[in-house]
């Protein structure tokens, strides 16, 4: 039997502002996706104050996002996220060394052969948040020697990115571009799934940015803060045999139980969890919190 387990994740937004918001307009991806070895048994978005508006769609690139309209004026904006989320173990890879060279990928991305989906092809480019450059390619050649089986370079360049950067919460901001966080070599989960997929993309390959939470573990002796977790990210290289390979170079571990699927693009700018517009509100100060705690197997309705 496949193993496997259930979360429920609270994720709490909280914009207040120094002045009035007339109007905003907003997108939120706060959805768990529904996936072979993900299944989304509850979610509920609620807003404060209520909007006048909002919708549901599914995006470009297969993600839920919701969309809401303030036309009321206020000072203070909370959106409360619930999700009720089986995950399940994925299968163990096959023997990387037995993965296709990553110049044969490379190739079969360039001249979109048959074999290469547009979807891979899509996502081997630049992106606004994954520029390319000389340096970046360099690192990234480093464990990508000619004839060097795809999925084993790539389970190198994981690790790699693990043990040469240092997580530093106040190192950079989304705007830091790729070759700042190369050269400090210091950042935050974005940040590292940025470097990783600009490595894959400055060779040529295929690699998307996925957007999700991970279950971390209190202090030995100490109790489970609400609250205390975290937005996380990491990265989903493509390969011909395997398909699209998930690799977490923040914790140098390939996603299983503990990580939680929200959405994902081409890099951070396609799926911010919430980002919107809005005339007036001036200066605000943000307030997120994120909550992933295991539930009881037969827990099947909110709190």
């Amino acid at each position: 039997m496949t193993a496997c387990a259930r979360y429920r994740v609270d994720h709490h937004t909280e914009y207040v502002y120094a002045a009035t918001t007339a109007t905003s307009q907003h997108l939120a991806y706060l959805t768990p996706r529904e996936l072979p070895l993900q299944k989304v048994l509850w979610h509920d978005l609620t807003i404060d104050p209520a909007p006048a508006d909002r919708s549901c769609r599914v995006d470009y690139f297969g993600n839920t996002a919701e969309s809401f309209t303030m036309l009321t004026p206020y000072k203070a904006l909370s959106a409360v996220s619930r999700s009720l989320v089986t995950v399940f173990e994925p299968a163990p890879l096959p023997d990387v060394a037995t993965s296709p060279p990553w110049e044969s990928v490379r190739d079969q991305l360039a001249a979109g052969s048959p074999g290469a989906p547009l979807e891979a092809i899509e996502f081997s480019a630049g992106s606004p948040y994954v520029d390319i450059g000389p340096e970046i390619e360099a690192f990234g050649r480093a464990v990508f020697p000619a004839g060097r089986p795809l999925l084993e370079g790539a389970l190198e360049l994981m690790h790699r990115i693990h043990h040469a950067f240092a997580f530093d919460s106040t190192a950079t901001s989304i705007a830091t571009p790729v070759s700042r966080i190369l050269a400090g070599q210091r950042g935050v989960c974005q940040d590292f799934a940025h470097v990783h997929l600009a490595c894959f993309r400055a060779l040529g390959l295929s690699a998307r940015y996925v957007s999700g939470y991970l279950l971390t573990d209190p202090p030995p002796g100490q109790p489970r803060l609400i609250g205390a977790d975290a937005s996380h990210a990491w990265v989903s290289v493509w390969c011909p045999v395997n398909g699209w390979v998930d690799l977490d170079p923040t914790n140098d571990v390939r996603p299983g139980l503990r990580h939680i699927t929200l959405a994902w693009g081409r890099d951070y700018g396609d799926v911010s969890p919430l980002r919107g517009v809005m005339v007036g509100g001036g200066a605000h100060v943000l307030h997120v919190g994120v909550s992933v705690v295991p539930e009881a197997a037969d827990a099947t309705t909110p709190h």
